[in-house]
């Protein structure tokens, strides 16, 4: 008799940031709909709200638990090296517990954000290297990739991709950033990001009068290579991003502040503190279901993070990217808007206003161009968890039972 496979999702998950939720309910669904037999569990930064709200048993990614706070005294410093090191036997023992482990989407491969290589990359490694020690199938899938200048991090890096089972990647620049890293990507395929399989609202159709804008903030000081000037850019982005919304005030639009994770609401109170105007309000999303609504009740979307640019784009809203990563150029370019990219880096509230204008001026014929790009969109993901199921599911029928190291 042929036994349930065990199937274990990994990753920055519950921890408050959307995007990545998001990734995980697209796998939830796909394996509730191909594989209902599973018996499913998570290692996740957050996993007391990844049970609340998915309804499988998590266990917490890190021993230590002070993994996220700066480590300044000389016991905590020892404490997170002694977390380091349990950690390489709690993540071979929670793989060893399984047939598969998925990492559902993320930028998993990218250091596009401020990242330190004994953080999130160290314990990925942990985690493809258990696998590959194990025996145990792990799936990258779907995931985000940049070539990484700082040596430890892309070494990681490197390893962790080498020693997975099965990679996708959600652009062509992440397979190529892979590939000049030292990634054999032959056989690796490209698919759009998990959480267009998600299913999405109907946009509200255009009255003809001007109406509500979406405005998806971030709380971004650039990444790795702008720690110099970290605050620079920040200022420079927030104050582009005031002006820009004071001009919309001015003419009557109402503005409604989105945000993709916890560390944002600095910048929504930021804002609503500079703007004191009954036309700009703040939303609470918990989910991109949630971010979906807003944007889809929405005449046009401005917005910062990757997966808000996703829900406005999987709505079939026009939305204006301020990119902070040629991610976000890559995205929009695939589903045709690729002539409203914005730097977030460089806020220029002159030139943005300028490519709003002609954004909305535009309104009806994107949201065509969008109708059909978000169909090719669901068709290739419906191949890609085809190919997942094909490639890293057991076929064989025999009782699971644990796996030697050899």
């Amino acid at each position: 008799m042929r036994t349930a496979p065990r199937v274990g999702v990994f990753g920055l998950l519950g921890s408050g940031n959307l995007g990545n939720d998001g990734s995980l309910e697209a796998v939830l669904g796909y394996l509730r709909a191909e594989h209902p037999e599973a018996v499913v569990d998570a290692l996740c930064g957050g996993p007391e709200a990844v049970t609340a709200r998915f309804g499988i048993p998590a266990t917490r990614l890190h021993w230590y638990r002070g993994e996220y706070r700066t480590a300044s005294r000389a016991g905590s410093i020892a404490a997170k090296g002694l977390g380091k090191l349990v950690d390489v036997f709690r993540t071979a023992a929670w793989v060893r517990r399984h047939d598969v482990v998925i990492v559902p989407g993320m930028g998993v491969l990218e250091a596009t954000l401020p990242l330190r290589p004994w953080g999130f990359p160290y314990s990925l490694f942990l985690l493809c290297a258990s696998g590959r020690l194990l025996r145990t199938r792990v799936a990258l899938v779907s995931v985000g990739a940049a070539e990484i200048g700082n040596r430890p991090t892309r070494a990681l890096v490197r390893w962790s991709a080498r020693l997975a089972a099965y990679r996708s990647y959600r652009d062509t620049q992440s397979r190529d950033a892979m590939r000049a890293m030292g990634v054999d990507t032959t056989r690796d395929e490209v698919y759009p990001d998990l959480a267009f399989s998600l299913p999405a609202p109907q946009a509200s159709a255009p009255t003809g009068t001007p109406g509500p804008v979406c405005l998806g903030v971030m709380d971004f000081h650039g990444g790795n290579d702008d720690r110099a000037r970290a605050e620079e850019i920040y200022r420079r982005y927030l104050d582009g991003t005031i002006r820009f919304v004071r001009t919309l005030v001015a003419e009557g639009r109402p503005v409604r502040l989105l945000t993709g994770d916890q560390c944002d609401l600095s910048v929504v109170a930021a804002i609503l503190d500079a703007v004191d105007s009954p036309l700009v309000t703040a939303a609470e999303p918990a989910s991109l279901a949630d971010l979906m609504h807003e944007m889809a009740a929405a005449d046009t979307v401005v917005a910062v993070r990757y997966h808000n640019l996703i829900c406005a784009l999987k709505t079939g809203t026009p939305v204006l990217a301020l990119c902070y990563a040629a991610k976000s150029d890559a995205l929009m370019d695939r589903m045709g808007l690729g002539a409203y990219c914005h730097p977030a880096r460089e806020v220029d509230a002159d030139r943005l206003l300028e490519q709003f204008r002609t954004l909305e001026k535009r309104s009806v014929e994107l949201r065509q161009i969008l109708t059909e790009r978000n169909r090719a969109a669901a068709e290739r993901l419906a191949d890609q968890f085809a190919a997942l199921t094909a490639s890293v599911f057991p076929t064989t029928d025999h009782p699971h039972t644990p796996r030697k190291a050899r």
